[in-house]
């Protein structure tokens, strides 16, 4: 795995690490790539159970990485697009890969959280953020639009005016106003994110891995399917999985006044 990017495995939790520090992780082509590999890998490796992405160092990510930037502005302007159309195509395929991974992804972000960085904390699953982290869009404020899904998640995640403000004025959202409009689960204090991160991801990893599974995928195509198709996608995996142990031993566990064990 490229350096800009590691991971680190904890049991059934794999922890994928934006390891860019001292430019406060900001992306750019290399880690992109990497960002894009690292998804794809955890994805199809059925020893994870969840993913958690955070960021190395005092910070989750500041978006784009702006020397990058100045330096690719000094190239012709048609070779500047090509460029950027590669990266996005990169960074665009990670997001897909993270919003379809059969597994539950957590977000767990400090300090700044800005740009694409705040796309990709929007695509997973949920969002744990320390009190004192700093939210913003920000594309902007340097004469860019909104890439990394944001503009598909953040509309559903917290409607239409929110994210105009956040997109057009750019401007920070505090933890607590980020919770209140729904852009994140829980706010903790910043001694406390890493082990709250860890409960919630070994709590997910001991769930039913292929009822979750299901259930992030029913989640997700309920943005654009009609009531009657969300209806027989639920009846289809309610009905496979019926078929399954994972519904055996729950029935049971619950039956027997214990805790399910969903291996």
């Amino acid at each position: 795995m490229a350096k800009e990017i590691l991971v680190e495995r904890d049991g059934r939790v794999a922890h994928l690490i934006l390891n860019r520090p001292e430019v406060l992780n900001a992306l750019n082509a290399e880690m992109a790539t990497a960002l894009r590999d690292a998804a794809l890998a955890l994805g199809e490796d059925p020893a994870v159970r969840c993913v958690v992405v955070r960021g190395a160092g005092e910070h989750f990510m500041a978006g784009g990485d702006i020397a990058w930037f100045r330096q690719l502005g000094e190239r012709p302007a048609d070779e500047r697009r090509a460029t950027i159309r590669a990266l996005i195509g990169t960074v665009h395929e990670a997001i897909r890969l993270i919003r379809s991974m059969p597994k539950p992804v957590v977000a767990s972000a400090r300090g700044g959280c800005a740009g694409f960085g705040l796309s990709l904390l929007s695509a997973c699953d949920l969002a744990l953020v320390a009190d004192k982290t700093t939210l913003s869009l920000a594309y902007c404020k340097i004469g860019a639009s909104p890439d990394g899904g944001s503009t598909y998640s953040l509309p559903r995640a917290i409607g239409l005016k929110q994210t105009m403000a956040l997109a057009l004025l750019g401007d920070r959202v505090t933890p607590e106003q980020a919770l209140s409009m729904g852009l994140v689960n829980e706010v903790v204090p910043v001694t406390e994110l890493e082990r709250r991160t860890q409960a919630l991801a070994e709590r997910l990893a001991r769930g039913p891995r292929e009822t979750l599974a299901r259930t992030k995928q029913l989640v997700n195509q309920s943005l654009h399917a009609s009531l009657a198709d969300q209806l027989l996608a639920e009846q289809l995996c309610f009905v496979e999985g019926a078929g399954g142990d994972e519904f055996l031993e729950g029935v049971r566990a619950f039956m027997d006044k214990r805790a399910p064990d969903f291996g």
